[in-house]
C-alpha cells in the first residue's frame, strides 16, 4: 500500500492560469518509513525507486561505523538507543534515526546517516568519551 503525497488543495487563482491535475498519479506516490531498530542481525530490504534507482532500507541493526576523532572508523557493535531528539516516541521505542545518540561498546556516539534511507548506521564518538 502506497503513500500519498501529492496536494489536491492547491487553489489556482488570478483566471485560467492552467488545470490542477485532480487524479492520482504514480509520481505522487510514497512509501512509509522504515523505523531501525537494534536487534542481532542486520535485516535490510531494498527497494526500487523512480526511474529505476534503488534504496537499501535497513530494518534491524548490529553494529555501527564509529568515527574516533584521530583515530579514523571502527565498526562496533550497538548496545542500545539513548536518546533520539528526532521524537520522544523514537526515544521510547529505541529507533535509530539521523541525531540519535547510541551506546556503543567504544561509548557514546551520534548517529550520522540515515538507517532507513542508506542500510547502514555511521557515527560519530562524542568528544567526552574519547579521554
Amino acid at each position: 500500500m502506497g503513500v500519498y503525497h501529492g496536494n489536491d488543495l492547491r487553489k489556482i487563482t488570478g483566471g485560467r492560469k492552467g488545470r490542477h491535475v485532480k487524479v492520482k498519479r504514480k509520481y505522487f506516490m510514497g512509501r512509509f518509513p522504515i523505523l531501525t531498530l537494534p536487534g542481532e542481525e542486520a535485516k535490510i530490504k531494498i527497494v526500487r525507486t523512480r526511474g529505476g534507482n534503488i534504496k537499501v532500507k535497513l530494518k534491524t541493526a548490529n553494529y555501527a561505523n564509529v568515527v574516533v576523532p584521530g583515530q579514523g572508523a571502527k565498526k562496533v557493535k550497538i548496545l542500545k538507543v539513548l536518546s533520539n531528539p528526532a521524537s520522544r516516541d523514537f526515544e521510547r521505542r529505541g529507533v535509530i534515526t539521523r541525531g540519535a545518540i547510541i551506546q556503543t561498546e567504544l561509548g557514546k556516539a551520534v548517529v550520522t546517516s540515515r538507517p532507513g534511507q542508506d542500510g547502514v548506521v555511521n557515527a560519530v564518538l562524542l568528544a567526552e568519551e574519547t579521554e
